[in-house]
């Protein structure tokens, strides 16, 4: 019999804290205890390997006798919290189920009786998990909705942060649960269909599910109709959901993957109301869950799978505008006298505004419509083009809803955070001891605070904003003071007063537009942000002799200290060992110069030379066109480079278009004055605008070897040649377009990444070696997401461009549609700006219709391939015309 494992994550409630120790016991349907694990310091069980059917009976689609997985019971339990069971843990052959169990302090203490075993079903520290909806029955989506009763409500689709969803019928008596969106969509697809399908398949479904939820929100399908969530967890209105439940590792790892792209038709703005079901014991008109894996074999991808199901007028879009979703309009204009929590909603909107915009004014946040209140709406209408009359109607209300989102950078990585209501006061001590069972708006304060910090700080949890001294926030007092050094005991006089306020004050003043988390590292934490400063310690090692390599173990420990103060001592920062924004940024900027080459042996970034010009080789030249490439990613102006070290006429070119560009003498010379703007130029970008991580690839499940195929090869040989576009050390076939095959010529191209980047030259591609390469793509990557290359060079980014995309893809793309109309006046001139807008996407379709392509207004391979021979074969014809 084939087995399936379980693998276990503990942690603190509403934390991101682990929680080591847990005993676990996993027994089977008999009762028979099969294993005893403890969870080690970061909260994670060892994998355990478990019987479970064999893979056919969960592929095949007849299969109505056969239970395709097994079920186990997995206790937990731990001293001093409450233990945790789940009932019919899921295990699939050779798939890895996954549980994340979070732990509540205990209430009571003594040993478990009968009664409290009851008392735990019925307080829910007992989930049952139901049998899997595809073996017996009822999945699939809720029917598309025959009316539209409701206006959007947002201006752009947002995906959200948190879903509220209630778990049952819209009317039954059950609880709402809110959860992270990727946490719901993991449990969504876990709960809608098998782990063991082709991976497009899966990517289809859970595609289609993304859709779904988002197209809920932007209806506001049930807050309209005076509900208090967002989806339901019922398949008969919704999809399927099931608090509690087990997931699937290819569950989280395809949502994580795919969480912020959605389905979209030609023409339209909204999601897709993606209609589906199982297309066995339930029909519909939309799509057939077991179909797509019928689709999967024939070769489709999930693309051609929706739209074998919804039409050609189906497209892929992905959004970076991720936040917490703004509140809705309240029904009624708002005004001077107005009352309420909506007020609040808008003073607190337009005070955060104000911070940008301070001519506005601030209103203070007394949830009283008052003249000052008045003042700042006239001033926002005025600004934003809006009939200046001071009321707050339908609008004006969501203009300054997407203004805040704006503002406070919540579609952005660099996010302040959205947080529930709260003040900003002026922090002064309001002389009046705080403590378990006080309540007040001084508490609300603290409170607010709290939940501020905490999402930067994954120690602290979530706090509910009520006023209401409890144990959450007594709690959350302790952590906050033991970390500050203050005494720990939940008690918040007026030391603890100033440090929260101060420390939130950093936070404010300290979340600017880089990829720092928003919290000063320091010795003893632990985490992804502490291994990701340990890589960039070491890559600066590598070039900076006086500089000691460390290991990249997520531990802040005595040697990271002691790598970070030399670091800080030698680029001339204060040397006191904490990573706090200067030192982040700086680490961020060195280890980037060293990956790229554009710096010699204890030379700083940016620091002149040497003057370099036509006919120069070397490390400086290769600097120059490093940020010359930058810019030419934000400025349609600057031509793009190849960044070989080698300076040629093209890097000539493009530096005449920078000096033209930054005012300077246009010799195409990059002597100290160039060089210097160029530098401060590249940097200003760096630091202001949103870091994109636009190289997102799982890591294959084993190592890969010359001669295997399939999807994990094709996303090696993609990874590869994304590298080689800015490092010519690594060689791939140009115009050779990535396959599944690895072949001697992928091999080639990996014994030369691994040489290049200092690994044992062996020709295949360990997990180790896999992550090096991950994160050098990561760190080259420079452009939106919908442009998967920082320059094309004629090769599609493997993802579409569609309306609001941006980036150098789609300023190709526009340059292609101007060499084609200067031959052709049947077609129109756009502005090559890299952003696909309204007139790109109009001359596109004009394209495509002409071609003979689906008209959709969307860049697929398809019409990258066409457009691309078109302009090859044109500029072939104006060469020959120049010779004649």
């Amino acid at each position: 019999m084939p087995n399936g494992n379980l693998i276990v994550y503990t942690s603190i409630a509403e934390q991101a804290a682990p929680l080591p120790g847990v005993r676990l016991t996993v027994s089977d349907e008999s009762g028979a205890v099969l294993s005893r694990m403890t969870t080690d310091a970061s909260g994670a069980s060892q994998p355990l390997d478990l019987p479970a059917p064999d893979a056919s009976y969960s592929l095949d689609e007849n299969n109505r006798t056969v239970r395709p997985y097994s079920v186990y019971r997995l206790t937990a339990e731990a001293d001093g919290w409450q233990s945790r069971i789940l009932d019919g843990v899921q295990i699939f052959a050779d798939q890895q189920t996954v549980a994340r169990l979070e732990f509540l302090p205990a209430e009571t203490t003594g040993n478990p009786t009968l009664a409290d075993t009851r008392a735990k079903e019925l307080n829910g520290e007992i989930t049952t998990i139901p049998p899997h909806v595809l073996f017996s029955g009822g999945g699939g989506s809720g029917p598309t909705p025959e009316e539209n009763l409701n206006a959007r409500v947002l201006t752009e689709v947002v995906i959200p942060k948190k879903i509220t969803v209630h778990l049952g019928k819209p009317s039954a008596n059950v609880s709402n649960v809110t959860v992270g969106f990727q946490e719901y969509i993991a449990n969504v697809a876990s709960s809608e269909v098998y782990p063991t399908w082709p991976e497009e398949a899966l990517r289809a479904n859970i595609l289609a599910q993304i859709s779904l939820a988002l197209n809920r929100i932007w209806t506001e399908w049930y807050p309209s109709r005076g509900y208090s969530f967002n989806i339901t967890g019922s398949p008969g209105y919704d999809q399927a959901y099931v608090a509690g439940r087990t997931v699937f590792a290819v569950m989280e790892r395809l949502t994580a993957e795919l969480f912020n792209t959605y389905v979209r038709r030609s023409g339209d703005q909204e999601p897709y109301f993606t209609e589906y079901c199982d297309g066995k014991l339930v029909t519909c008109p939309g799509m057939k869950q077991w179909g797509t894996v019928d689709r999967a074999s024939e070769g489709k991808n999930a693309l051609q799978i929706l739209r074998y199901y919804y039409g050609d007028r189906v497209q892929l879009v992905t959004t970076n505008n991720i936040a917490s979703i703004p509140s809705s309009w309240p029904g009624i204009t708002l005004k001077r006298g107005s009352t309420g929590t909506s007020v609040s909603i808008l003073q607190r909107q337009l005070s955060r505004i104000a911070k940008d915009y301070p001519a506005f004014g601030k209103p203070e946040v007394t949830g009283t419509f008052d003249a000052t209140t008045e003042s700042c709406v006239k001033k926002f209408q005025r600004q934003f083009s809006l009939t200046a009359d001071g009321l707050v109607g339908k609008s004006t209300w969501y203009k300054i809803s997407y203004i805040y989102v704006s503002v406070k950078d919540l579609a952005e990585l660099t996010s302040e955070g959205e947080t529930a209501t709260g003040t900003e006061s002026s922090g002064t001590w309001p002389g009046v001891v705080l403590r378990r069972g006080s309540t007040g708006s001084e508490v609300e304060q603290v409170q607010f605070w709290l939940s501020e910090l905490a999402q930067f700080n994954s120690a602290l949890p979530n706090l509910t904003v009520d006023g209401n001294f409890g144990a959450a926030t007594e709690r959350a007092v302790k952590i906050f003071q033991q970390e500050q050094g203050l005494t720990a005991d939940g008690i918040v006089g007026q030391a603890t007063w100033d440090a929260l306020y101060d420390a939130w004050l950093d936070m404010q003043s300290d979340l600017g537009g880089t990829a720092w988390p928003g919290v000063v590292l320091r010795r003893g934490d632990t985490g992804m942000e502490v291994r990701l400063v340990q890589f960039w310690l070491r890559l600066a090692a590598y070039n900076y002799t006086s500089l000691a390599s460390i290991n990249v173990d997520g531990s802040f420990g005595a040697a990271t200290q002691n790598a970070v103060t030399g670091f800080q001592s030698l680029f001339g920062l204060t040397a006191d060992g904490l990573v706090g924004r200067a030192t982040w940024n700086k680490l961020n900027e060195v280890a980037l110069a060293v990956a790229n080459e554009i710096v010699d042996p204890n030379v700083a970034p940016g620091q002149f030379t040497t003057t370099v010009r036509e006919g120069s080789r070397g490390t400086a030249v290769r600097a120059v066109q490093f940020y010359l490439r930058r810019l030419a990613a934000y400025y349609s102006d600057i031509p793009t480079v190849t960044v070989d070290g080698v300076f040629d006429s093209a890097t000539t070119k493009a530096v005449k278009a920078w000096q033209t560009r930054a005012g300077l003498t246009v010799d195409g010379v990059v002597g100290l004055l160039t060089w210097n703007s160029l530098y401060t130029a590249a940097q200003s970008l760096a630091t202001s605008g949103p870091v994109v991580r636009t190289v997102s690839l799982p890591a294959p499940a084993g190592t890969l070897r010359p001669g295997d195929k399939g999807l994990a090869v094709l996303r090696l040989d993609q990874l590869l040649q994304f590298l080689g576009q800015w490092l010519p050390e690594i060689n791939f076939l140009n115009g050779t377009a990535p396959d599944n095959v690895f072949d001697s010529n992928l091999e080639i191209t990996v014994r030369s990444a691994q040489r290049y980047f200092g690994l044992p030259e062996t020709g295949i591609v360990t997990t180790a070696d896999w992550t090096v390469f991950l994160q050098a793509a990561q760190a080259l990557a420079e452009v939106n997401p919908a442009a998967a290359a920082p320059e094309p060079d004629g090769v599609w980014p493997a993802s579409s461009l569609a309306r609001g995309s941006s980036g150098p893809a789609v300023r190709q793309v526009q340059r292609w549609l101007n060499l084609i109309a200067s031959v052709d006046q049947g077609y129109n001139f756009v502005p090559e700006t890299g952003e696909l807008d309204a007139a790109t996407q109009q001359a596109l379709e004009s394209y495509q219709l002409t071609a003979g392509l689906p008209t959709l207004g969307v860049v697929d391979a398809a019409t990258w391939e066409s457009l691309r021979t078109a302009a090859q074969a044109l500029c072939s014809e104006c060469q020959r015309s120049k010779e004649g």
